[in-house]
């Protein structure tokens, strides 16, 4: 499927090198006021070329709002964006045509369709995923209305993490360097390590962390949508992803419930909480109304400058010899693609609990 969500539904269209990639969104209410200089600006968070540690493709990735918005505000019609692709090298992946790149949708997207878009990867690129940036910046806006706010940062880099805790981070400061991690001393270290990578020829995975504040008590369905495992549908849907943990994560399977559970009490407000969070703000599948938290695992670029054994359409053993330009490691841009998705599955959330209610 092309398409995500059920009240607020977007679906993405376009391939890496084909004349451009764009988004319709389906469901977003009426009169809300669309911010062109807040999309474009979540854009360029993503865009390639940022820097000697990102893929040197040029794309200025502006976008062009073709429905659904008029003198500045949605009509709660459709409303669909589009991105045209400029720096499209297409012959960079000419000696790829029969070939099956290791660890990349290749020879799955071939054996699946009986054909492929040997370019880039076509729709399997992570180019589509401006498409989702775009929208990810609609659902922002709808869901600051409501008093939510999504940041996410670099946390890890291969083996080199930054130990501290999101709450002892200015999250902020991740927008200052190429990395996007908040620490500028691990950052520096971050940047060093992918840049030696990227002089070996090889890449490096690493981990996005992300933090939701505001989020009122009640989004999320208890049964078959829950919140965390639409959030998790939303992460591994992201190309590259591997791994998905909310709150205490794996490392909470090693605790006793002693350890774990999270007390609730009162403020002097009397609104509820909890002293603790490692339930990461969702108990029963449901948002409980402390900080959402959760990490995205992210592998290592497939593409790598060097050459590597595999077969070719026909089976025969070739060497795929690594040639385009690559990230060496993907963390960086990633960051706005994750807190797009998980706008999208808030804002979608966000509309179902609305429309729950008498």
């Amino acid at each position: 499927m092309n398409s995500y969500g059920k009240a607020f539904r977007i679906t993405t269209f376009g391939e890496s090198h084909g004349a451009g990639i764009g988004v319709i969104i389906d469901g977003c209410p009426a009169g809300l006021t669309i911010d062109t200089d807040f999309i474009q600006q979540e854009l360029n968070r993503r865009k390639p070329g940022q820097s000697r540690i990102t893929t040197q493709r040029r794309e200025k990735d502006e976008f062009q709002i073709l429905s659904g918005v008029f003198e500045g505000k949605t009509q709660g019609t459709p409303i669909a964006m589009v991105i045209m692709n400029e720096d499209q090298r297409s012959h960079d992946y000419s000696h790829i045509a029969e070939q099956f790149r290791p660890s990349h949708a290749d020879y799955t997207y071939q054996a699946k369709y009986g054909t492929r878009d040997y370019r880039g990867g076509g729709r399997s690129s992570a180019r589509e995923t401006a498409a989702r940036v775009a929208a990810g910046a609609v659902a922002k806006l709808l869901l600051a209305q409501v008093g939510v706010r999504i940041e996410a940062y670099v946390s890890k880099v291969g083996k080199l993490a930054l130990e501290k805790h999101y709450s002892e981070l200015n999250i902020a400061l991740a927008e200052e360097n190429a990395v996007r991690c908040p620490d500028p001393e691990t950052a520096q270290k971050m940047f060093d390590l992918i840049d030696a990578t990227r002089k070996n020829g090889d890449s490096i995975g690493g981990i996005v962390t992300c933090v939701v504040k505001g989020t009122p008590v009640g989004w999320g369905e208890p049964v078959f949508d829950k919140l965390h495992a639409e959030l998790g549908k939303a992460m591994l849907g992201i190309n590259a992803v591997k791994g998905f943990e909310y709150g205490s994560g794996f490392e909470g399977a090693s605790w006793y419930g002693s350890q774990h559970n999270d007390a609730f009490y009162t403020d002097e407000q009397g609104n509820v909480h909890t002293r603790t969070n490692y339930s990461g703000g969702i108990q029963g599948g449901i948002s409980n109304g402390e900080d959402i938290y959760f990490n995205v695992a992210f592998k290592p670029v497939a593409t790598i400058m060097q050459d590597q054994e595999s077969i070719d359409l026909h089976g025969n053993v070739v060497t795929v010899t690594g040639k385009g330009r690559h990230d060496p490691c993907v963390v960086p841009r990633a960051v706005p693609i994750v807190e797009s998705m998980a706008a999208l599955v808030l804002a979608d959330f966000y509309l179902r609990n609305r429309s729950a209610r008498v």
